[in-house]
């Protein structure tokens, strides 16, 4: 238990933060997810017009450091080329 003040406003401060990263995360596995069903729908032209919005989704929780930012980038790269592949 901490038992400084400093360490009580720590906790306080990283419970509020574990908030904020948990909805950042959220919001990235659901454009994923999203990305996913209009591949495997083969729906070719929606996952294209969607692809900016999940980069920048992407590369904003990376650089939040939610995730770190190679894993964003191959998750990009990755996508990208089961979108070509279509």
């Amino acid at each position: 238990m901490a038992n400084t003040k400093s360490a009580i406003k720590t906790t306080r401060r990283i419970q509020r933060q574990t908030i904020v990263n948990k909805s950042r995360k959220g919001r990235y596995k659901n454009a994923l997810k999203k990305m996913n069903a209009f591949i495997h729908a083969k729906n070719k032209k929606e996952a294209l017009s969607f692809l900016p919005r999940l980069n920048s989704e992407l590369m904003r929780i990376a650089k939040t450091g939610v995730i770190k930012k190679r894993n964003a980038s191959r998750n990009v790269s990755r996508i990208t080329k089961r979108i070509n592949s279509l």
